[in-house]
């Protein structure tokens, strides 16, 4: 039986009744300024919504928050570190707030993870965005939480280092973690995600895994660009159906599997920009 680790309870914003399962990667998927970050910032502590209930691991968020704050390792979307400091002394800094046991070895093994431990003494302003957003996320396993929040954790990046990025989020699941993380790449949320929620104008609209939100909308796409370069889609449940839509057409027409962000568009009638 899946055991929640956070559920949701009458939120605002039309939150309400969601709940994350322990050990999962629950990806949060909508555009800029679609209200993504506003619920990390809820489930994090930081903001409190004018009403509802949030449960984190068995913790009431409003009111046992420190608590919850022993639990949970963030990664926000800007880089909040000391560029002053090498790789090694903003974890060894973060480490002794956090009162982190071994912690010459914990940081020895977590920036190993991250590949950093070769770059452990070089100061942060001298490091690649990419080598930044791993340190971020290094200092959010440091504790080793078993919570993760992940704010859009490869926006701007390269899609090289961004597959990495993915890598290290595997392994956080592999150790055991829940993370939780938003995004607005759809190819990010499918190949991470066991399950997603789709949020657009502050709604979470759909939740469930990508596939199973695929199937629910249907399985093919077939499609057709007109005399004015319009594109024009039909969804079509069986390949069979498909087939019927394409000869009783007459039109050139083009057929394809079903994606996420055909999912996307189906509930917010826009793409992700």
């Amino acid at each position: 039986m899946n055991e929640h680790i956070i559920e949701v309870k009458n939120l605002v914003k039309t939150y309400e009744g969601k709940k994350v399962v322990k050990g999962e990667i629950f990806g949060l998927i909508g555009p800029n300024g679609a209200g993504k970050t506003t619920i990390i910032k809820i489930l994090t502590t930081l903001v409190k919504p004018d009403k509802g209930e949030v449960f984190i691991n068995g913790l009431n968020l409003f009111e046992e928050a420190q608590e919850i704050k022993k639990i949970i390792g963030v990664v926000p979307q800007e880089n909040n570190l000391d560029r002053d400091l090498t790789v090694y002394e903003n974890l060894l800094i973060y480490g002794l707030l956090y009162k982190v046991k071994d912690l010459k070895n914990r940081i020895k093994e977590i920036l190993k993870l991250v590949e950093l431990w070769e770059r452990r003494n070089s100061l942060v302003s001298t490091l690649s965005g990419g080598m930044q957003r791993r340190l971020v996320i290094a200092r959010a396993f440091l504790p080793d939480p078993p919570i993760l929040f992940l704010d859009e954790p490869t926006v701007g990046l390269d899609p090289q280092i961004r597959r990495f990025i993915w890598e290290i989020i595997r392994k956080g699941k592999r150790i055991g973690k829940t993370i939780i993380l938003t995004t607005h790449y759809i190819e990010e949320a499918e190949n991470l995600c066991e399950r997603v929620g789709i949020i657009h104008k502050g709604k979470l609209l759909a939740i469930g895994s990508p596939e199973e939100l695929k199937e629910r909308l249907g399985k093919f796409v077939v499609e057709h660009i007109d005399g004015n370069g319009k594109l024009i889609q039909w969804i079509c449940k069986t390949k069979e159906e498909a087939y019927q839509l394409i000869q009783e057409k007459k039109i050139p027409l083009t057929i394809r599997a079903i994606n996420l962000e055909d999912v996307f568009i189906n509930f917010t009638g826009r793409r992700i920009e």
